[in-house]
């Protein structure tokens, strides 16, 4: 469908806004509104236009990420990857925040950079540098 322009926001299911809120705002997101409607959700966005919108019912009692982290391969939407301009700048901040690189920095064939982190929740972010 060429009426397909963008993305208008990735959703994220958490357990805790504040917990979530706290780490996202470490990655430059700012906080919108929230909680609100039925589900209810929490909006975030980065300066860049990027915009999360934190779905507010996760199960706590769950300790992993049923797409990722087990051996059998749920369907679904398994990470966000965010276009970074430095890896390395990232690498440097994500360490000085004390958050756990879970995979990477990784060198791809074309020269893109990527590397994964985990939310509180262990949702999968991946920072992207274009070759």
């Amino acid at each position: 469908m060429k009426e397909i322009v963008g993305i208008n926001h990735v959703g994220v299911r958490v357990t805790n806004l504040e917990q979530a809120r706290t780490f996202y705002e470490q990655l430059g997101f700012v906080f919108i509104a929230g909680p609100v409607g039925p589900e209810p959700v929490a909006i975030m966005e980065h300066p860049s236009g990027i915009n999360i919108n934190f779905i507010l019912n996760a199960d706590s009692e769950v300790s992993d990420n049923i797409l990722v982290d087990r051996p059998e391969r749920h369907p679904g939407y398994t990470h966000i990857a965010l276009d970074v301009t430095d890896i390395n700048v990232i690498e440097e901040r994500v360490n000085q925040l004390d958050i756990k690189i879970t995979e990477g920095p990784i060198t791809l064939p074309d020269g893109g950079k990527m590397l994964f982190i985990r939310d509180p929740d262990m949702n999968v972010i991946e920072f992207h540098q274009n070759p």
